[in-house]
């Protein structure tokens, strides 16, 4: 398999790997598959929530960040691994693909999967905080 691209091609994320390090919204493969989110009433809204919460998020600095995606980079704690998080605003569907992957290893021990369910729910906290406003 070809190394996987950062970025946005066709309306779509990089596929996950064979590996079990990697979740995204846009996968076919049904373990590492995770639920799209929902745009906050609009464009704009919305990424300002998901700057937010990876602003909250330890080791995490946004490298890229342009009109409808986001790639923020994560760096572990002890070995400094670094995953990518890439965010792809799909203004048609009006709802957020997200990607997390390693670049290096096999196994991640489920962090990948842990990091986006908790960013999903933190952003679904804050979407319904902005919804009430």
């Amino acid at each position: 398999m070809s190394k996987p691209y950062i970025g946005v091609k066709n309306g779509r994320l990089s596929d996950c790997p064979k590996s079990p390090n990697c979740v995204s919204t846009q996968t076919e493969q049904e373990e590492k598959k995770m639920t799209a989110l929902a745009f906050s009433k609009d464009l704009e809204t919305t990424k300002s929530v998901i700057k937010e919460v990876l602003s909250e998020m330890e080791r995490t600095a946004v490298e890229t960040e342009n009109e409808n995606y986001i790639h923020a980079v994560v760096e572990s704690k002890w070995m400094k691994f670094k995953d990518d998080v890439e965010f792809y605003f799909d203004q048609e569907e009006e709802v957020v693909h997200f990607r997390s992957a390693s670049r290096v290893g096999y196994s991640d021990f489920g962090v990948n999967k842990k990091r986006m369910k908790d960013f999903s729910e933190h952003y679904e906290s804050m979407r319904r905080e902005t919804h009430d406003v």
